[in-house]
């Protein structure tokens, strides 16, 4: 197929994962509700966050051999019955163990998702309206979990409506993708993990998108169980989610931007700071005062995005052309990773330290990452704005999974091409 397609027939697959987002943003904000208020063990709603990034760390690695064996549209109905299925297991009644399997399952299932959407945007759009396609998926899918988490907010909580409702927006989910005129991609080729090359191409990026798996599964997934062990109502905690969703728009976008006309690091580091002195406010902000709370928090949040999308864009500055699928599959991989063992540790901390110990992991992994970029910046000069890459708006909830799914045919043209510069 030919590579131009125009903007609305892409409806299809936006219209498709927006319907998984608004089933999604309804069970992110219903499962912690529920496990921090019903008297199970007080590890089930952290452990039940950490599943669901280890789940996508093992779509990350199955999901581009099972594309290559059944093809896009018959994984993408796959996937979509895991998530059902998960939802039908949470929908049974309040069983910790179950749910942590079932938030497992979907994470397996969302990651395969986000390849798959990806993969087929990325083949039916033309190289003049790629980058605001992909900025459209991006901000469809994050304002649809918003308003996910905002619907969760009238409904009642009590009973199995939520999972019920996901359910509905999946099954929904698969109509768009399965009545699409747009053919399917070649199948993509065999990736590879270089952390070497990652590491030398940049350093930087390397460690900033490691230190961005973390923060975003502990902010975005630990808010919630933070707001239930307050006692904030359920409708308060709905809109909490729904609002951290917009920091996205109103914190990263002004400092992509401002990373395009100065050194990304000074941006990556005082993004940081940000980061960190917005986790003192939430430490000390009451729960009475409602208003600076979903402030605090979408501010947190929206700053947490930041990193991940300034660490890719600074690492594809670093790394030549021929280098960018490699590069990208690598932070992939290592993202998911940290997105896994940082959860882990702060539901085994919690017990300890109390619910407030995910604000302090996310401080101290920004404090750190800081002293990491303010060290490099004393060693390496920047790149010239000139030869940079263009900053886009990116959610680390939705994986840059682009490496996973290009055909083995563009590598070697991307690669050939990278040569001849």
């Amino acid at each position: 197929m030919s590579k131009s397609a125009s903007p609305l027939s892409i409806f299809s697959i936006v219209a498709s994962m927006t319907a998984v987002a608004l089933g999604n943003g309804i069970m992110f904000t219903y499962i912690p509700f529920t496990l921090a208020r019903e008297a199970g063990p007080s590890w089930a709603a952290g452990a039940a966050v950490t599943a669901v990034a280890f789940g996508g760390l093992i779509g990350c690695a199955i999901a581009g051999p099972l594309i290559r064996r059944v093809g896009h549209a018959r994984l993408f109905s796959c996937s979509m019955a895991l998530v059902i299925i998960a939802a039908l297991l949470i929908s049974l009644g309040v069983h910790p163990v179950l749910w942590i399997v079932a938030r497992m399952i979907y994470g397996i299932a969302g990651n395969t998702n986000f390849i798959i959407s990806q993969s087929w945007l990325n083949h039916a759009a033309s190289n003049e309206w790629r980058g605001k396609a992909m900025s459209f998926f991006y901000m469809a899918y994050v304002i649809g979990m918003g308003v996910g988490a905002w619907l969760f907010g009238r409904i009642p909580a009590e009973g199995n409506l939520a999972p019920l409702l996901t359910i509905f927006f999946t099954a929904l989910a698969i109509l768009p993708i399965g009545l699409t005129t747009l053919p399917t991609p070649p199948p993509p080729a065999q990736v590879s993990v270089d952390i070497k090359m990652a590491w030398r191409s940049s350093p930087v990026a390397f460690i900033g998108v490691l230190a961005a798996g973390g923060l975003s599964m502990v902010v975005q997934g630990f808010t919630p169980i933070y707001a239930a062990a307050n006692d904030m109502s359920q409708t308060d905690i709905a809109l909490l989610v729904f609002l951290m969703q917009f920091g996205l728009l109103f914190v990263q976008y002004p400092l992509g931007v401002l990373s395009d006309r100065i050194d990304r690091r000074i941006v990556l580091a005082g993004t940081c700071a940000l980061i960190a002195a917005t986790a003192v406010v939430a430490l000390n902000v009451s729960f009475g005062n409602f208003f600076l709370l979903m402030f605090v928090f979408a501010v947190f949040a929206g700053a947490v995005e930041t990193v991940y999308s300034i660490a890719n864009a600074h690492a594809n500055d670093r790394a030549p052309p021929r280098d960018f699928v490699q590069l990208a599959s690598t932070l992939l991989v290592a993202w998911s990773i940290s997105a896994t063992a940082v959860p882990l540790a702060v539901t085994a901390l919690t017990p300890l330290f109390g619910d407030q110990t995910f604000i302090y992991a996310a401080m101290v992994v920004a404090l750190a990452y800081a002293v990491f970029v303010l060290l490099r910046l004393r060693e390496r000069k920047k790149v010239p704005i000139q030869a940079r890459e263009n900053f886009e708006v990116m959610s680390a909830q939705v994986p840059n999974a682009i490496a996973l799914t290009e055909p083995a045919s563009e590598q070697v043209r991307q690669g050939v091409r990278a040569d001849n510069l």
